[in-house]
């Protein structure tokens, strides 16, 4: 798409952090939708490698698995 109807639209980019329980399987190619109010329902893209917050070495407990997010509108 391109033109006269490209004009008057304007790339968005809306990058998010997200937090999923521990375990939780995600790769690059994934795609995840949100819930929440701001989002509600929207697909977000992950754009980078998961990183694991392993135990906590107090507690022995699982941490999240952390992952960014990109949605692209316009």
């Amino acid at each position: 798409m391109g033109g006269p109807k490209q004009q008057g639209r304007d790339t968005v980019i809306v990058g998010i952090t997200v937090y999923a329980p521990p375990g939780t399987g995600i790769r690059t190619t994934d795609r995840v939708k949100v819930e929440g109010r701001r989002y509600e329902g929207a697909l977000f893209e992950v754009t980078g490698e998961p990183g694991d917050w392993g135990h906590s070495p107090f507690t022995g407990t699982a941490g999240p698995a952390q992952f960014a997010a990109d949605r692209v509108t316009g």
